[in-house]
């Protein structure tokens, strides 16, 4: 049976998972952000004997929740591991939901968590059911929101993964997490506008890849730019050589190596022949990867005529979640596009003091998610009723910590902003769009 925190610490039997409480009340739809802090809300608990290795601090006791009398409050269930490997970000997953309860002072809405490590995704998804959840915030993973959306749509119930595997949205399931295809689109864009006609892409095996791969020709040809290579590889340290001899087709460049004849100097002495090795035949290279890969490529790419500084070097949001990249040579003035950092640092400050330690940067996702369904609460979202589907078709979007953001087919679309590396971090080279 699953562990309820109790206010003072104490372990309890609850059926129901970990709760925050909240009277009634209303407020139009608004994605502003207060600082109101005078109800203690979620905090996800781990089990006592063995407590997840975080990258926050253990949060505060849960307050018990407020008395309320059914059909008097929203109920939202959050579905995030709060145990085992994945605890770290799921633990920050159910804070930062909790976080946008407070900052925003709405009365009327309960959050609950669920241990989908604990109960499996479709134990947890049944508990919230059963519980009277009325939107369902999660799971995390890919196969985790698969195995619930059945469950959920049997009850009408709206699940917003906080997955980015664009493949299982649909019906009543809806996808938040940032979608690479978004990313290569965005920095192919700017890399165009910047003058680049010929492109070159080094992918990673598997789904990722593939999906970069597909995402980056079709921008490349929506830009009447033209693919000169595009070059899949192991994501080993051995694979990378190979895999940079190939995208820079340094093979056939040798073969069609000019000689120079021999020539003598104004001292007189003669100058031996030489071969002349045309260069690279692209002017912006995407590795689909994490900035890590990229700067592991970069010797590679240099010994095969591909130097720093020759060509744009792209890559994707994953950048976004490593600020050391600036500490990389190899790196200097690559660019890749990424959500808007700004109000995840000021969330991410609100977080720390609340919580201790450093959010996850995917606990945006659930806070976004958060202040959309308290926006809806009230007007669009009736007491004792299901949330209304209807309100993620209004494609003027919604704005949150992440940036403008829509649903399209049941995808989040956002507007992204284009960062270049510097030795000081990261700099904004093409703001995101304010509006759709």
């Amino acid at each position: 049976m699953q562990a309820h925190c109790e206010a003072d610490g104490t372990r309890a039997s609850a059926p129901t998972g970990f709760e925050a409480g909240f009277g009634p009340g209303f407020g139009r739809r608004t994605f502003a952000t207060g600082l109101a802090l005078s109800v203690l809300a979620l905090a996800a608990c781990a089990p006592r004997a063995k407590p997840p290795v975080a990258p926050v601090a253990p949060p505060p006791p849960v307050e018990k929740p407020v008395e309320v009398k059914p059909g008097e409050t929203h109920r939202i269930a959050i579905l995030v591991p709060l145990t085992g490997a994945n605890a770290p970000v799921g633990i920050s997953l159910a804070n930062a939901a909790s976080l946008a309860l407070v900052d925003t002072n709405k009365q009327g809405v309960r959050l609950s968590s669920y241990d989908t490590a604990a109960l499996g995704a479709a134990g947890a998804a049944n508990r919230a059911i059963a519980d009277g959840a009325q939107l369902i915030l999660g799971p995390l993973l890919s196969a985790d929101a698969a195995a619930i959306k059945a469950a959920a749509a049997s009850k009408g119930i709206t699940v917003l993964s906080f997955s980015n595997d664009a493949a299982i949205a649909g019906g009543n399931l809806f996808v938040l997490g940032f979608q690479p295809a978004q990313s290569v689109g965005r920095v192919v864009d700017y890399a165009a506008s910047r003058g680049a006609k010929k492109f070159a892409g080094l992918v990673p095996d598997g789904v990722y890849g593939q999906r970069a791969s597909v995402a980056f020709t079709r921008a490349v040809a929506q830009n009447s730019g033209q693919v000169v290579a595009l070059t899949n590889f192991a994501r080993t340290p051995a694979a990378l050589p190979a895999a940079a001899r190939k995208v820079t087709d340094f093979d056939a460049r040798q073969k069609a190596a000019t000689a120079t004849t021999p020539t003598t100097r104004p001292d007189g002495t003669v100058a031996p022949a030489s071969r002349a090795t045309p260069p690279i035949a692209f002017e912006a290279l995407l590795v689909a990867d994490s900035g890590a890969i990229a700067a592991a490529f970069s010797p590679h790419l240099a010994k095969f005529g591909a130097a720093p500084g020759s060509y744009l070097l792209m890559g994707t949001e994953l950048w976004n979640t490593e600020p050391g990249l600036g500490k990389s040579p190899a790196l200097k003035g690559a660019v890749f596009a990424a959500v808007p950092d700004q109000r995840f640092q000021s969330m991410s400050r609100r977080y720390q003091a609340r919580f201790g330690g450093t959010p996850s940067r995917l606990a945006s996702l659930s806070y976004d998610s958060m202040l959309l369904a308290i926006s809806a609460a009230g007007a669009q979202w009736q007491l004792g009723q299901i949330f209304p589907q209807a309100v993620l078709a209004d494609q003027q979007g919604f704005a949150g910590v992440d940036g403008i953001f829509r649903f399209k087919g049941n995808i989040a679309e956002r507007g992204l902003e284009v960062q270049q590396v510097t030795p000081q971090g990261f700099s904004t080279v093409s703001p995101a769009p304010t509006a759709f």
